[in-house]
């Protein structure tokens, strides 16, 4: 067949740029889909986790990473409902887990992160932009590629694995049938880019307001004065608030605690909401001839809401399972039922501690309490930095017993 190739990948994004980076190392021929025109914006909090760090080492990106355009992170700032704060330095060797951790973060706008990603994919792989997926091509209920549209023109692209990298709202998802936002498990945020907030320096900042439980409100810099400003909180509860979310996010920023930073700043875009599907439970990810990876398999963190690092890690794990199957020519339900296998191992701990951490953060009490040991003890605040800055999952930090021996010994 012409136009046919080893994997087809619906999605440039970082989940979809990785696995094509990943595939491109093994020797698989792939070619990458997406509706949009690099660059372009992906609505996010823009911050880089550890877990992202350590894949895009992996990749050998760092450097090139430290050179684009955003801001360089040195501390975590952690405020509490009751307006409490302590601060972690990523590079502090007296934390107990310290050698997990990154010394140093990074803030980047996606459209500059997934442009970057984007290019280096371009160098390897086939990538066919402004390209509409439609649907599914089936030979004996088998899937063999897929249907689009790029520039008004139908086109048949084969291939025996397909990988769904598109996304919390995955057209590829709602063509299998398996599309479902619940509530319990989803998480509403918005974002607005800011000019001109005072006091951005080398730190992100995530406040527990009681406005916004089980939730927060971030405020990271992103690069030539500008500011990554939103707040996330359940769907739940934003049900069942009478306010909008860019009203609530008004009200945070007019409020007594922050007007002083945002009085002489400036609003930079209307603000944007988006949906991030919380890897609070595990849902269906593979099936015969696909797997779905990153937002699109829910893989986002319930406590950070932070999605790159897992779209990463669900890169690489696909691409391995990929090319065990090729070799076998093997493309079935089971075969890629060891992609979910792996996925959760590697990830299942920390999302399931994450989900334990949401929970509490309903209660504002309990937050004011957590918070307030925090600033004295070093062990609360690893495993609070751990959330955003280890390179390697927190299993050492999954044991309820070690959660309450550190909150009631000191």
């Amino acid at each position: 067949m012409n136009n046919s190739y080893d994997i087809i990948i619906i999605g440039a994004g970082p989940s979809g740029t990785a696995a094509a980076l990943y595939a491109n190392r093994l020797g698989l021929k792939t070619v990458i889909v997406d509706k949009s025109i690099f660059p372009r914006d992906k609505i996010c909090g823009d911050a880089l986790s550890g877990k992202s760090i350590r894949y895009l080492k992996e990749l050998g990106f760092i450097n090139d990473i430290s050179q684009l355009n955003g801001s360089s992170i040195r501390r975590i700032i952690f405020g509490s409902p009751n307006h409490k704060q302590f601060s972690i330095h990523l590079n502090n060797p007296h934390h107990k887990f310290h050698a997990g951790n990154i010394k140093q973060g990074y803030v980047i706008p996606r459209k500059t992160f997934d442009n970057f990603l984007f290019e280096k994919a371009s160098d390897i792989t086939e990538v066919r932009q402004a390209f509409k997926f439609v649907d599914l091509l089936k030979q004996d209920d088998k899937i063999i590629g897929i249907t689009g549209t790029q520039n008004k023109q139908k086109q048949k692209i084969y291939a025996p694995i397909v990988l769904g990298c598109d996304g919390a709202k995955s057209t590829l998802l709602r063509k299998l049938g398996l599309y479902s936002e619940n509530n319990k498990n989803t998480a509403v945020a918005i974002r607005c880019y800011y000019k001109g907030v005072k006091d951005l320096t080398n730190q992100i900042e995530l406040h527990f307001l009681k406005e916004i439980l089980p939730g927060y409100f971030w405020l990271f810099p992103a690069g030539d004065d500008i500011a990554n400003i939103g707040i996330g909180l359940s769907r739940d509860q934003a049900q069942k608030t009478e306010h909008k979310l860019s009203e609530i996010l008004d009200q945070v920023t007019n409020s007594k605690h922050f007007k002083n930073r945002f009085s002489n700043s400036k609003k930079l875009e209307k603000p944007k909401g988006w949906s991030l599907p919380l890897g609070r439970i595990q849902r269906q990810n593979h099936g015969d001839g696909f797997m779905l990876l990153g937002d699109a398999a829910g893989l986002i963190d319930p406590f950070t809401g932070e999605g790159i690092g897992n779209a990463m890690a669900s890169a690489k794990f696909s691409i391995d399972v990929c090319y065990e199957a090729i070799k076998k020519q093997d493309f079935s339900k089971n075969m890629f039922s060891k992609y979910h296998k792996l996925v959760w191992n590697e990830l299942g701990h920390e999302l399931n501690i994450s989900t334990k951490l949401q929970n509490a953060a309903k209660y504002k009490t309990l937050l004011n309490f957590i918070i307030n040991k925090a600033s004295n003890s070093k062990e609360i605040q690893d495993i609070l930095s751990g959330m955003l800055t280890r390179e390697d999952p927190r299993k050492k930090l999954t044991n309820p017993l070690f959660y309450l021996k550190v909150l009631f010994s000191q």
